[in-house]
């Protein structure tokens, strides 16, 4: 049974808050809290408090919520939430933590419409509560019969939820959560192409506006000829944007649509000034190498690891739409925290929270960049400035070379290795950038805390050194553990080898026993034939990770000779898997990135710019280099745990273990020159 004041908790700390159940007047049917409602004919409501940007909260809603009103997911509505932090609580999806947050609250607020339900069929039968059930989207007796859930919301809705005790499903009568069959609730119309994405938000009227962007690195506008920008058809303004307060900064140019402000853009003469014009990524790695300790703390086998830069390259290039008005603002944006925005913008308008509504549009993709609001910031100051709906559209190329990157980093790993060939003691030195969208994480001890995760039983040091970041920086998928641990991994894979040590065997001595790491490897080994010599001219790669609260091992095999991955298998530990088929697909995901960023894809800076501007140079993996993906849920009774960001270190590892073979790996991509 769930109190009150457990229901008011919601998931623990820092997470989502659950508003005050409150009794709902009868024409608004039943709407015991801000989740769930019914109206009068028993059609059911979700609304869900946080975006969705590929990771299936919708679905997860969905099943949760039809799971604890006993009907199928077909029977539930979706309504996605406004930016209103102050209703719903945090609606930021970063950590990955959107699922862990909100099963505790999504559930209990299901669960408290249904037993107001259960409880007014109760009383009109005048049986005790314990008699009655709910199913089918209907509460049955066994002597008084079935009474439908429209038959019952008034009445419900008459009751103080604070008044009725709440119980959840049991796990073990679950018919939806955690079983194979549940698909994505938005496939169909995600692959139909009738979901509408933040780049489809063009409200009447509106206009579209595109920036002429820095030519190389922190360099700001210094004169501005637009006279013949102005004489286009179409265009109704030229706009100087001033960076921080307005986004990124630049001259945005507003036209009636994507094509004249495109090539109205084409036509602006401006001279730069600022910034960093010979700018090069080289000569950064090269300072980043210079920043490391004299010497390591210990001597022994020892090995340097370079990290690129990386973009986001989300498949919908960075968009928002703004209507400033007088007395308020409407943003339509794809987000990762919809209530963030409206607080921002809110602060930028100077007008009271409740003023600006923000409408979290479908995202094509973010994993880490859309937890930012400068294009945000761009779209309000251009429809400031005109008084009408603007939405500022970025190029494929303008996002790719205007980014907020991975940071790069330098790793060099040294252990201390036993006559039996397992390190005994080791060091990580660490030199890198902070994330200069959250200075906070100029902490070296932050920076550790995030990205060191290494899960065996070698002692040892991890030092971090800070150095200023020449560009901006921010969260990519899995932040710095992916650095970390890409590391960690193939540095322990090479010592196996100089031993000539089975790497399974290797990982799981340095494990504990009772491990859900261990657990997972030994999972993932008996499922990819590990006992079984490799098959003629493949090699395999074996990495591990626990974090966010769940465990992961990965084994990729591949074909060093030809470059390619043939297969990879992932055996995961998420506590309870709500939605399997949304467990494999964040894996499947996780492991197109790694494929990626092993094989080639990296940020280059040249003559003070970024060189690369498409898929066409920044080279993410195409589908016929698609590896065959298996993956393995291991249940557990653990806490729910985390998935969106977990396979991705792992599996770059693995990956670029089986690829590079008996060579070392130094860095990533494998083979190529970082910077």
């Amino acid at each position: 049974m769930i109190s009150r004041r457990t229901l008011l908790r919601g998931a623990g700390a820092g997470a989502l808050m659950v508003a005050v159940p409150i009794p709902a007047l009868a024409v608004e049917g039943l709407v015991p809290n801000v989740f769930v409602r019914l109206d009068d004919a028993g059609r059911i409501t979700a609304t869900v408090p946080k975006p969705d940007s590929g990771q299936g909260v919708r679905t997860v809603v969905a099943l949760m919520v039809a799971e604890e009103l006993a009907v199928e997911v077909g029977d539930v509505t979706l309504e996605q939430a406004p930016g209103d932090s102050a209703k719903y609580g945090s609606q930021s999806v970063s950590n990955s933590t959107s699922v862990r947050q909100l099963s505790t609250p999504i559930r209990t607020a299901a669960a408290t419409a249904r037993c107001l339900l259960v409880t007014a069929a109760a009383q009109r039968w005048r049986v005790p509560v314990s008699e009655c059930t709910a199913k089918d989207g209907a509460v049955r007796h066994p002597r008084r019969g079935r009474l439908p859930y429209r038959a019952l919301v008034r009445a419900a809705a008459a009751l103080d939820p604070a008044t009725v005790p709440v119980t959840l499903i049991p796990q073990d009568q679950w018919r939806l959560l955690g079983k194979t069959r549940a698909g994505r609730v938005d496939a169909r119309t995600i692959s139909t192409g009738r979901v509408k994405y933040g780049i489809d938000s063009r409200p009447a009227g509106g206009l579209v506006a595109v920036v002429a962007r820095p030519p190389w690195i922190g360099a700001v506008p210094d004169t501005i000829d637009d006279s013949a920008t102005r004489a286009i058809p179409g265009v109704v303004d030229v706009i100087t944007l001033a960076a921080p307060a307005d986004g990124q900064g630049g001259v945005a140019v507003l036209a009636r649509s994507t094509y004249q402000a495109l090539k109205a853009r084409d036509t602006l003469k401006i001279t730069w000034r600022g910034g960093t014009p010979a700018a090069d990524s080289r000569a950064w790695l090269a300072d980043l190498h210079a920043a490391l300790p004299a010497q390591s703390p210990i001597t022994g086998l020892q090995r340097t690891f370079e990290m690129p830069l990386l973009a986001h390259a989300p498949m919908e290039p960075m968009n928002a739409t703004a209507h400033v008005r007088p007395d308020g603002a409407t943003i339509w944006v794809p987000t990762q925290d919809p209530g963030r925005i409206q607080t921002l913008v809110a602060q930028q308008l100077g007008l009271p929270a409740t003023a600006v509504r923000v409408e979290a549009a479908a995202s094509g993709g973010a994993f880490g960049r859309r937890i930012e609001t400068d294009q945000v910031q761009e779209a309000v100051a251009c429809s400031r400035r005109v008084g009408v709906p603007v939405q500022v559209l970025w190029t494929r190329a303008d996002d790719m070379r205007h980014d907020s990157y991975r940071p790069m980093s330098v790793h060099r790993l040294t252990a201390e290795i036993g006559q039996d060939g397992l390190p005994v003691r080791r060091a990580h030195e660490v030199v890198t950038w902070p994330l200069t969208v959250l200075p906070i994480f100029s902490n070296p001890a932050l920076i550790k805390a995030s990205g060191d995760h290494f899960p065996y039983a070698v002692p040892g040091e991890v030092t971090v050194t800070v150095r200023p970041a020449p560009l901006r920086t921010g969260f990519w998928r899995s932040v710095y553990s992916g650095q970390f641990a890409y590391a960690e991994e193939n540095f322990l894979s090479e010592i196996g080898r100089r031993a000539g040590l089975d790497q399974v065997a290797l990982r799981r001595t340095l494990l504990p026993a009772t491990s859900r790491l261990r657990n997972v490897l030994d999972t993932v080994a008996d499922r990819a034939g590990w006992s079984r010599p490799p098959a003629p001219g493949t090699a395999r790669g074996v990495a591990c990770l626990e974090e966010y609260g769940s465990a992961i091992a990965v084994i990729a095999v591949a074909d060093p000779a030809a470059r390619r991955v043939l297969r990879v298998h992932a055996a995961v530990d998420v506590g309870v898997a709500l939605h399997p088929s949304g467990v494999r697909a964040q894996v499947e995901g996780c492991v197109s990135d790694a494929l990626s960023t092993v094989l080639g894809a990296q940020i280059t800076v040249r003559d003070g710019h970024v060189a690369e501007s498409s898929f066409g140079d920044f080279t993410w993996a195409r589908i016929d280099q698609s590896p065959d993906v298996d993956v393995t849920i291991v249940p557990s009774d653990a806490p729910l745990g985390g998935l969106g960001e977990l396979a991705y270190p792992p599996a770059a590892a693995a990956i670029s273990a089986a690829l590079a073979g008996d060579t070392p790996v130094t860095g990533m991509p494998i083979g190529t020159d970082v910077g």
